[in-house]
């Protein structure tokens, strides 16, 4: 177990702008491309990643210390400290069940998908964590590393089948053909997001508003553009969060470069996204090829993870206007104890797949993602007792003063929250998972459009 650990440790630590790429490249090559293809793919894709990690880099260096001076600024004090999604890494990585969950979710991964149950093959190894995450919480109440694994593959093959559900809306919305986005975060809120958004086509007057970012350009004209909304959004967060700090000049300051800075996270993410679609395109033709000759004419989709889909103008906005509102709720919810505060730069990962579902609406996304967040913060609140515990097993580094913590990622994760409360009762709670996800999976094939436009999907 050990030996794996390790094995599995390093390519980890490769990153996944490094081990991503050799994933295409032996991937392109297993399905028929030619070296010099296989390798210009992997790189491109290499080279989106490494871009879009800078541009991440940018967001959260500006909006991690935004929120930390709001937090300062109105005084907010509750006991349950979010300290980000490291603190949910250091339980997947430094967990028994890590070496198990890479070979057995790629094992589960291909069965599924050569027994045409699903359409997707899950390249996004590196987020594999995220099912750790959920099998060590698990092994964790049943002291059993197995019942555990049992968890995390069932997590895995439910986020496939929202991968494969939702595929066709991203795909659309996002313009990035031949993709899904199995991502054990990002994709566990579209379930939640469809019923919002099915409530809000209930609301006469609001469900007649358009606010895709097309619609706001042709309103606003200059003003509606991605870069003055990432100006203005990043200027209001700031002077929330800095004005009247200290000399003037010192606070205008910092309220010009967050504007600035958001500003161009609105304008380069979509054209880092392009530079990794680019590198995934010959890979998508291989794979359609490959699978045509031994399986028909069947679509496949390439998985990979969410920060593809952060680049959408609507994510971007959103993620930036629920910061002080995810504040708010967590001041006035009552019996709250979880301050947010490490995870609220990774809000663009929980908003990204609502977006394709309200096709881009930014008011529609606005709305969901703040009545989403409600359950958010109490799934927090509920399980941080357990978070804690392996966080401790895990050794990780508490925050100075710091108890009890969590995190928005996988600590809100209502998925990740319901394996947790079925690993009580194991086997009934687990196999009424496992049922109703047959139940889902069959009624999704057998009306895969309706489905589908339920999901966002939109007419051809």
């Amino acid at each position: 177990m050990e030996a794996i650990q390790s094995v599995v440790q390093f390519f980890l630590d490769l990153g996944a702008s490094v081990f991503l790429p050799i994933v295409i490249f032996v991937l392109a090559i297993v399905f028929g491309a030619k070296p010099g293809k296989a390798l210009r793919s992997g790189l491109m894709v290499g080279v989106g990643f490494v871009g879009i990690g800078v541009v991440l880099g940018i967001l959260f260096d500006n909006l991690g210390p935004a929120a930390q001076a709001m937090v300062d600024r109105f005084g907010i004090e509750l006991s349950i400290i979010d300290v980000g999604w490291p603190a949910a890494a250091a339980i997947a990585f430094g967990s028994d069940i890590a070496a198990l969950i890479i070979p057995t979710v790629i094992l589960l991964n291909l069965v599924l998908l050569f027994s045409r149950v699903t359409r997707t093959i899950n390249v996004d190894i590196w987020n594999f964590w995220h099912f750790a995450f959920v099998g060590a919480m698990v092994q964790a109440i049943t002291g059993n590393i197995w019942l555990g694994l049992v968890s995390a593959l069932l997590f895995a093959a439910v986020i496939l089948f929202f991968a494969d559900w939702t595929a066709p809306a991203v795909q659309k919305l996002m313009g990035m053909p031949g993709i899904s986005l199995p991502h054990g975060f990002s994709t566990a809120f579209v379930l939640p997001a469809m019923v919002v958004n099915k409530a809000i086509d209930a609301i006469p007057g609001l469900n007649k508003v358009e606010a895709d970012p097309e619609a706001i350009r042709k309103r606003f004209g200059v003003f509606g553009e991605p870069v003055l909304q990432g100006l203005l959004i990043g200027g209001i967060i700031a002077l929330i969060a800095y004005a009247g700090d200290g000399a003037f000049t010192s606070w205008i300051t910092k309220v010009l470069q967050v504007g600035i800075s958001l500003a161009a996270v609105m304008v380069l993410m979509p054209r880092m996204v392009s530079l990794l679609m680019e590198g995934l395109i010959p890979l998508s033709e291989a794979a359609r090829s490959f699978l045509q000759k031994r399986a028909g004419n069947r679509e496949i989709y390439i998985g990979l993870d969410s920060a593809v889909a952060i680049g959408h103008p609507t994510s971007i906005a959103t993620s930036l206007l629920m910061v002080p509102i995810t504040l708010l709720l967590a001041v006035i919810l009552p019996g709250n104890r979880v301050l947010p505060f490490g995870d609220l730069a990774t809000i663009p990962f929980m908003v990204a797949m609502m977006v394709p579902i309200v096709r881009g609406n930014v008011v529609r996304a606005t709305i969901t993602s703040t009545i989403v967040m409600i359950p958010t913060l109490y799934i927090m609140n509920a399980i941080a007792a357990v978070h804690t515990q392996v966080a401790q097993s895990a050794n990780f580094e508490f925050p100075e003063g710091a108890s009890t913590i969590t995190s928005m990622v996988d600590g809100g994760n209502w998925l990740a929250g319901l394996f947790t409360w079925a690993a009580n009762s194991f086997w009934l709670g687990n196999g009424i998972i496992l049922v109703a996800l047959i139940v889902a999976w069959t009624m999704f094939r057998r009306n895969r459009q309706s489905w589908e436009r339920i999901a966002g999907a939109q007419e051809d």
